[in-house]
């Protein structure tokens, strides 16, 4: 249960459970029943009501049995909250809000300083203690029970330490104090139970249905043990939560190992000097396939590992019979010239030999290095002003329009087709690259889109690049395999304009690609493609697998309470 999603979690939940309904702990015959406790703290309540440290209150509903939401022990009493309280009472907000707080003084605490694991004071704001003396209603004490009331941590409660100095509270928060402190620490076990979180998503108030009334709270059922079982309960529940703080560090130790395993495994793959060497390190990660690749992000390692071996050549074997790639650079040069000739681009500046230190890896026999401004034409979009935008005519290709291998249409923008034909050049066709030149690196990945027949026509904008190969040289699949692998995400470096990241057309013109022969390149697209479907596969199959088990984690949670 600990290992499904959110197993911990929902452990933490069934063991609250099983305390709040007396199931955690056989139950002593010797023990005072509440019933008595009960009687106790009335006679503590009249006390302080006699000499003037709180007000009389007013008579509670009696606790029908249709109320009780489930039987407790011989022993227990349900009662309501407010009868085990001397007060309970939000805070407020001084007028002025944020601008009445200081960088020191009262301690004012706020519904973000408020967890079920205690007060974090982090961020804790101040008040001067003129307005701390203004506020007396609102001080917290030693001990009191603190609870959020309103917005998205509604239910949330803290015990405020022993050895607390002093505070106050904003009107999101309400102090819970019981008139004996005794009654606390198993009192703060029941708030943060589902029984009285449910009951909090139950009775909220308000439009938004955020907020909880203080007359609603001190409604609130509680289910009453004798006081000498409270405290073996408490003691017990504390230390299975230790448990499961160490289950918890366990598994988050466990997935940064495992994550450790997996990429120092597969860097054995990409390390590979031979092919002889490849096969063995295969052969040592598939001993323990299912251990290392048990987890989502292990698959996605394994995809890109099998980016990296494509296009260093070692996914699949070479074949001597094929044209080598330095006479595909040969036909390229050829095609440029002649479009150079026919007008239809201008002539290239050369650019620099590759150096060996820009050779990241050995290549295979056939490959050889090439800058990817000898392979493809960089073409940067249009700045097409956004005064020019209608409502229907030709697309705009725009960085909002550049998806994760795809376009994406869900914000489109148009140019009238008139203006459409005077940007011709900018026109793009079916199987055109296209590249974000604004934020490419980010944490969802490289931006790029190949154009489809579904996509045209449309015309591209700036900040958006073509990669349009001069022939079929190089195939525009394994172009984008490049685009994906680390020898281009990890190679780019973004610079900025106005804080933004940005690459240029320049920058990827200038960078390096390793160029197989044609022909295996086609091998090498068809691999991946075929791998990629076994990776998507085992990630619906592992997707299944957790479903499955967070879905037994739940009903084991279910049959047990």
């Amino acid at each position: 249960m600990a290992t499904a999603p959110s197993g911990v979690a929902r452990l933490r939940e069934l063991i609250l459970t099983l305390a709040v309904q007396g199931k955690l702990l056989p139950q002593d015959p010797a023990d005072e029943p509440a019933s008595e406790l009960l009687k106790k703290v009335r006679a503590e309540k009249d006390r302080l009501i006699a000499e003037g440290k709180i007000k009389r209150d007013k008579p509670l509903a009696e606790i029908s049995e249709e109320e009780k939401p489930f039987e407790v022990p011989q022993g227990w009493e349900w009662v309501r909250l407010n009868a085990l309280l001397q007060k309970i009472g939000a805070g407020s907000t001084p007028l002025g809000g944020r601008e009445v707080y200081t960088p020191s003084g009262v301690k004012f605490l706020r519904s973000q300083n408020v967890y079920d694991d205690g007060l974090r004071l982090q961020s804790v704001a101040f008040i001067k203690p003129a307005t701390h003396a203004k506020m007396a209603g609102t001080v917290v004490l030693p001990n009191d029970l603190l609870f959020n009331i309103t917005g998205a941590s509604i239910g949330r409660c803290a015990v405020v330490p022993s050895d607390f100095d002093e505070a106050n509270v904003s009107q999101h928060v309400t102090i819970v104090r019981p008139v004996m402190p005794k009654l606390n620490a198993f009192l703060h076990k029941v708030l943060v139970s589902r029984h009285v979180q449910q009951a909090v998503m139950d009775v909220q108030v308000g439009v938004s249905r955020e907020g909880l009334s203080i007359a609603k709270l001190g409604n609130f059922l509680i289910p009453l043990p004798p006081l000498a079982e409270q405290s073996r309960i408490v003691t017990r529940v504390e230390e299975l939560m230790r448990l499961c703080d160490a289950l918890e560090a366990k598994g988050q130790l466990e997935a940064a190992q495992h994550a450790q395993l997996v990429s120092t495994l597969l860097a054995t793959l990409t390390d590979s000097a031979t092919p002889e060497a490849l096969t063995e390190n295969w052969q040592r990660l598939a001993i323990h396939f299912d251990t290392l690749l048990d987890r989502p992000e292990a698959v996605d390692a394994l995809e890109q590992t099998v980016l990296q071996l494509a296009v260093r050549g070692q996914l699949v074997p070479q074949d001597p019979a094929d044209e080598p790639a330095s006479e595909l650079l040969k036909h390229i040069r050829s095609e440029k010239d002649r479009l150079i000739a026919a007008g239809q681009i201008k002539r290239d500046k050369p650019l620099a030999p590759i150096t060996d230190d820009e050779k990241p890896f050995e290549l295979p026999a056939g490959w050889v290095w090439a800058r990817i401004g000898d392979l493809v034409e960089m073409l940067n979009g249009y700045a097409f002003k956004s005064e020019w935008f209608k409502a229907v005519g030709t697309r705009l290709l725009r960085n909002v329009n550049i998806g994760h291998g795809q376009a994406d249409w869900s914000e489109t923008a148009f140019i009238d087709e008139a203006s459409a034909r005077e940007f011709e050049q900018f026109t793009l066709k079916e199987g055109d690259v296209v590249l974000s030149l604004d934020r490419p690196i980010i944490s969802t990945g490289l931006k790029y889109a190949v154009i489809g027949k579904s996509d045209l026509p449309c015309l591209l904008l700036q900040r958006v690049a073509r990669l349009a190969p001069y022939t079929t040289a190089i195939s525009a699949s394994f172009l984008v395999l490049w685009l994906q692998s680390d020898l281009f995400v990890g190679t780019i470096d973004p610079g900025r304009s106005n804080g933004v990241p940005h690459i240029s057309t320049k920058q990827v013109a200038g960078l390096v690609l390793g160029l197989p022969p044609l022909a295996e390149q086609s091998r090498i697209v068809a691999r991946v493609e075929a791998l990629r479907r076994l990776c998507a596969d085992l990630r619906q199959r592992l997707a299944a697998g957790q479903t499955t088990q967070a879905l037994l984690a739940g009903a084991l949670v279910e049959n047990v309470v």
